[in-house]
């Protein structure tokens, strides 16, 4: 009998990949291990030597990498992992007219009872504490049946690896899906394609009906829907708070965002940017439910890449993830209005509103083109 999901928050990279490698060298049966970028170096080289000692000792080793996020890896860098028995597989392998649809998911799932998600990859950026050193990030550790989900999960993406998106893929009925479990937990996972987005839709149904909502995100650029939702938040009398990148690995996503500012300062949502790091992390607590996993709330996680969130209700979790947001706001800047607006001339407004512009629009438009050319 499986016993009852339970959950760890992992507060930092430096949290995270410890356990994460001693879970894969406990695993007796089985590794699945999904990653958008994974690096040669520190921790990367120390995941691969636990990969091959797994597959080494006979456990079924499946690796998923993303072959525009990891494009950096040479061949000769899997040959032990090959040699051992291990299986890797490449999503969407690099070829003309195949760049557009990414797997942005991070998962590991060992024997189908352990699993971790997040915003992690595996590369040095990720090592530290994300105050004093290392990227800000957060993922959990997740024992019990979700674990037997996310594996479940994996393995369709896996056999699907190298599939060829058909003619105007966003148009096609999509083949993300989520699952509700009466122990307090949802996994909800997003790809391209037309129809019910698990993940969107139910972001939207709780943002509908909540009083206080706390955002952590590294890139964000929500659908029109999202932000009308956040600002009839504070219109019924709530509250929300939003952490955002003060320091940012991406400069174009951050113009973009602050594209939005005006909108949302204006209708009294409460900004911060972090400070100390780079914020990579993804926490959206939404009264008492709380989501974390891989999407950003931009229009490429949202519309694109494949992703995957889970929505966790219970109240020991949510507790930790306010005590988690609380931290980060201890490290950010606030945004006021006043100041904000005074601190912008007409180039920043230019290069906020173009940064948008891609962004928000061409870059949907470009993955809807590139689709009539897949075969």
């Amino acid at each position: 009998m499986t016993p009852p999901t339970s959950f760890r928050w992992l507060w930092s990279g430096a949290d995270a990949f410890p356990l994460m490698l001693q879970a894969i060298d406990a695993a007796t049966r089985s590794v699945r291990l999904e990653m958008y970028i994974f690096s040669a170096g520190d921790p990367g080289d120390a995941f691969r030597d636990a990969l091959v000692r797994a597959a080494g000792r006979g456990v079924h080793v499946q690796l998923l990498l993303d072959a525009v996020g990891s494009f950096g890896l040479p061949a000769s860098y899997w040959k032990a992992f090959s040699d051992a028995g291990g299986r890797l597989r490449w999503f969407n392998p690099l070829k003309l007219g195949r760049m557009t649809y990414r797997n942005h998911r991070k998962s590991l799932i060992c024997d189908e009872q352990c699993a971790f998600v997040g915003g992690f990859n595996i590369a040095s950026e990720y090592l530290g504490d994300g105050v004093t050193s290392g990227w800000r990030d957060l993922g959990i550790k997740i024992d019990g049946s979700l674990a037997a989900e996310l594996a479940e999960s994996f393995d369709q993406l896996f056999v699907r690896a190298d599939f060829e998106h058909k003619s105007m893929q966003r148009f096609r009925k999509t083949t993300a899906r989520g699952t509700i479990s009466a122990e307090g937990w949802r996994l909800l996972l997003s790809g391209p394609g037309r129809g019910y987005n698990f993940l969107k839709r139910t972001l939207a149904t709780d943002l509908a009906n909540a009083h206080t909502v706390q955002i952590m995100c590294a890139y964000f650029l929500p659908t029109w829907r999202l932000r009308h939702e956040i600002v009839r938040v504070v219109r019924r009398g709530g509250n929300v708070q939003i952490i955002l990148a003060g320091k940012t690995d991406v400069l174009l996503a951050q113009l973009a965002s602050r594209r939005l500012y005006r909108t949302l300062l204006k209708a009294g949502v409460e900004i911060y940017e972090y400070q100390p790091q780079v914020l990579h992390a993804k926490l959206f607590l939404v009264d008492e439910q709380v989501y974390v996993g891989s999407s950003n709330l931009d229009a490429r996680s949202l519309n694109i890449n494949y992703e995957l969130l889970v929505r966790i209700a219970h109240p020991e979790v949510v507790d930790e993830a306010r005590r988690i947001f609380a931290e980060a706001l201890t490290h950010s800047r606030r945004v006021e209005y006043g100041a904000w607006r005074r601190s912008r001339n007409l180039w920043t407004k230019l290069m906020e509103r173009w940064a948008y512009f891609l962004l928000a629009r061409v870059d949907p438009w470009w993955a809807r083109a590139r689709a009539k050319h897949l075969r």
